[in-house]
């Protein structure tokens, strides 16, 4: 297994949710963590929280990936601040509902700019600093949305998009980059419960049984398992559960 101990981890949509889980997680793994996301206070509230388990205080990065010059704001940001980037963890995609009314071209340039354009962007303009470091990685939290012939469920059709978009990405990396010290994984999870690791619903999922929904813990674990594995092993994952999942 290998360590994360010392490695430079950016997160983007670490202001709260899974993000937030992620960027802690990784703290408490023994990643530096830099903090992207589009609201500055959300971002302070995920420091505040590393910082008080004992970590460094991480850097907070306001980005949103649905607007363009943000994502080269925060490439010119990173680049300036950092020799080097050892994880890349693309997190952050705007959330679009399915519903009877029609949705608006803001609402629908959101949610396929940062999951598509502004992911692409972002990762593609880290390149130069992920490959600086001895063995990178760039992890997608994609979703079962994004899988072929998954059901809609409750989620809208951009978003459904977007997220087979998002696979196509990953995927797109991991071809590219064959080859090179870089890999790119992607991890597709169900519909989760929330849960944060400073809540003790943390530490209750490993109790849950058969039948019920996936959680962001979940999540965390298989993202940190997909991290530490050896350099030759380039996973895709499916994260599945009875309610929620592919099939509930």
């Amino acid at each position: 297994m290998t360590s994360l101990a010392g490695k430079t981890a950016v997160i983007t949509g670490a202001g709260r949710g899974l993000g937030a889980a992620l960027a802690i997680s990784l703290a408490e793994a023994g990643c530096k963590v830099i903090l992207c996301g589009r609201k500055l206070a959300q971002l302070a509230d995920t420091a505040s929280t590393i910082q008080s388990l004992g970590h460094e205080m991480p850097a907070c990065v306001e980005t949103d990936l649905a607007d363009i010059h943000s994502v080269q704001a925060t490439i010119d940001t990173l680049s300036k601040s950092h020799t080097h980037i050892d994880l890349l963890i693309n997190n952050g995609t705007m959330w679009l509902e399915a519903r009877d009314h029609a949705y608006t071209a803001a609402e629908v340039l959101g949610v396929i700019n940062s999951a598509v354009t502004g992911t692409f962007l972002l990762t593609q303009g880290l390149l130069p600093l992920l490959r600086l470091s001895s063995g990178a990685d760039i992890l997608t939290i994609g979703s079962i949305s994004g899988l072929p012939n998954a059901r809609m469920q409750t989620v809208s059709v951009p978003f459904y998009a977007a997220k087979r978009a998002q696979a196509g990405l990953a995927d797109g990396f991991r071809q590219m980059l064959a080859g090179t010290p870089i890999r790119s994984i992607s991890l597709h999870p169900p519909y989760l419960d929330d849960v944060a690791p400073q809540q003790p619903e943390w530490h209750a999922v490993q109790d849950r049984q058969e039948g019920e929904r996936a959680t962001s813990k979940d999540v965390v674990d298989a993202v940190l398992f997909a991290l530490t594995r050896p350099r030759h092993i380039t996973l895709q994952v499916i994260l599945d559960a009875d309610e929620g999942g592919v099939f509930g």
